[in-house]
């Protein structure tokens, strides 16, 4: 079992070394569009390594829908890696929201940090229920989100924040954890 474990974490960790090769710290943070593929890339394949309730889903034939909070261009680059895709049976749909907009049924939130304030109040929002949140800033994690992007050695890599997680409900795979830069308890 040790050993399926540990090939399954080996592809998973392989999988995300070939997108975080993809990112490069060439153009501005902000107007890097490879960065943007590689974060719609990641943000898909997370759907895979994450276990929602059945409960967080209205029917069985229910979409995972991934919302994104402050990045308009991350949204549009998230729809067009993601159309027509499925994640464990599900088909996937993103939804782009507008300031202020509640998440609503989302499974996946991105907020984006750079706007402090209105990531605070969109973490805040969904904070104990089954949404796994992500966001572009490791700040972001004392403001309670449960994953964070961060680029380290010209590469795109993600943070856990396990004691976020933990509320929610939600059960992040073994594989994705190990595929992390850094997991950490978090700030419940």
């Amino acid at each position: 079992m040790d050993d399926l474990r540990r090939r399954g974490a080996l592809r998973f960790a392989a999988g995300c070394l070939a997108l975080c090769l993809v990112a490069t710290a060439g153009a501005a943070r902000a107007e890097n569009p490879l960065e943007r593929e590689v974060k719609a890339a990641y943000l898909y394949k997370f759907g895979s390594f994450v276990e929602w309730p059945e409960s967080s889903f209205a029917r069985p034939d229910s979409p995972l829908e991934i919302a994104v909070a402050g990045d308009d261009a991350l949204a549009d680059q998230l729809a067009r890696t993601v159309g027509g895709r499925q994640v464990g049976g599900r088909q996937i749909a993103v939804r782009k929201l507008r300031s202020g907009e509640a998440p609503g049924a989302a499974h996946i939130l991105f907020v984006s940090g750079h706007d402090r304030a209105a990531a605070a109040e969109m973490l805040k929002s969904v904070r104990g229920q089954p949404v796994l949140t992500v966001s572009d800033t490791e700040e972001s994690l004392a403001l309670g989100c449960m994953v964070a992007f961060v680029v380290s050695a010209n590469k795109m890599r993600f943070l856990v924040a396990l004691g976020q997680v933990a509320p929610s409900r939600l059960r992040i795979s073994a594989r994705m954890l190990a595929a992390a830069l850094r997991v950490q308890p978090g700030v419940s």
